[in-house]
């Protein structure tokens, strides 16, 4: 691989990350507040790869002679070209990746692997839900007041949840949503079993609305044996992928 063929390769990798970054892609890998940093970052690459391009395609300077044997005479003298190591060519899989087939957000399958995120209870001071009814939480915010506050900021309020639909350890569907630090490598699944009307006839990673209300059933997360908080479903309703798949 020549040095044209790496600035092309660093082209469309930027290219790539300022496509995923001026549209809502981006957000499968990285949280919202890194786009500022990614479209820096692929402008980056983008002005280096023209920069190089325009240094291997400017016409030669011309050069003085150089006596018999002095300086010129040499390998380099002759034009020839050093050329990296083919495997760098491996480099455009990535990128063709980013552009023609875009990784979708982690979904059920990781969830099955991961360990519940919400690990032994604690002493927490949750403050009201907000009004509304049903009032629309996140399947985190549910979770963790479930857990830690066993349900009493919640009482006997409906609450609506968005996650994706997975397989729990005893065979039966349960809520799940990914939450994650930086990036898609650290995301970690937040699981809730489900009572009630529990949706029935979906397939894993269909993304469902439920609403429902507090139940102190706990169940425990084969993965990592924490426990994981319930829901009482009362309805529920599939709906498509959100545009930020991750809590």
């Amino acid at each position: 691989m020549n040095r044209q063929a790496q600035a092309v390769i660093l082209l469309l990798l930027g290219g790539a990350v300022i496509r995923a970054s001026v549209t809502d892609l981006y957000l499968r890998y990285v949280k919202e507040g890194l786009r500022p940093f990614l479209i820096a970052a692929g402008l980056l690459l983008v002005a280096a790869a023209v920069m190089t391009l325009w240094y291997e395609l400017r016409p030669p300077a011309p050069r003085a002679l150089a006596p018999a044997g002095g300086p010129g005479t040499g390998h380099d003298a002759h034009g020839h070209a050093h050329h990296e190591p083919r495997v760098g060519w491996l480099l455009i899989l990535p990128v063709l990746g980013l552009l023609l087939v875009a990784p979708p957000a982690l979904g059920s399958y990781a969830a099955g692997q991961a360990g519940t995120a919400l690990s032994a209870p604690q002493q927490s001071d949750y403050p009201p839900l907000p009004e509304g009814d049903p009032v629309q939480v996140s399947v985190l915010d549910y979770a963790s007041r479930a857990l830690f506050d066993r349900g009493a900021s919640i009482g006997d309020r409906r609450v609506q949840l968005t996650g994706f639909i997975a397989t729990g350890g005893d065979g039966q569907a349960i809520l799940a949503r990914m939450v994650m630090s930086c990036c898609a490598a650290d995301g970690r699944p937040v699981k809730l079993g489900m009572t009630g009307d529990v949706p029935a006839g979906l397939p894993d990673d269909s993304w469902v609305e439920v609403t429902g209300r507090y139940t102190d059933r706990l169940g425990r997360d084969p993965v990592n044996d924490l426990e994981i908080p319930y829901i009482e479903v009362e309805s529920w309703r599939e709906v498509p992928v959100p545009k930020r798949p991750y809590d």
